[in-house]
């Protein structure tokens, strides 16, 4: 499953994170929690989806409440979905 914010929120959960951790950066984060700089950088900047796993650690780290946020949880297959419908309109 991937979690998906409505546009611009997924960045304001990362900073939400990044307050809760008390990490002064997505660098210090990734080291943190052992994930990439540069994929949590394309989490931050909206680019991609985030991992529920991902996700669920983030709000653990954080002590975030997931049942506080709005959010909508997606099948990893979205876009073969989403692709395949597209293909059949034509």
């Amino acid at each position: 499953m991937r979690i998906k914010f409505r546009k611009g929120n997924q960045r304001k959960f990362f900073e939400l994170v990044l307050e809760g951790a008390a990490s002064p950066s997505l660098r210090e984060l990734g080291r943190r929690i052992g994930i990439n700089y540069q994929t949590l950088k394309n989490y931050y900047s909206d680019r991609r989806l985030i991992p529920e796993e991902l996700f669920n650690v983030l709000c653990r780290v954080a002590e975030i409440d997931k049942n506080k946020l709005h959010f909508e949880m997606i099948l990893d297959s979205w876009g073969q979905v989403k692709g395949g419908m597209s293909f059949r309109k034509s």
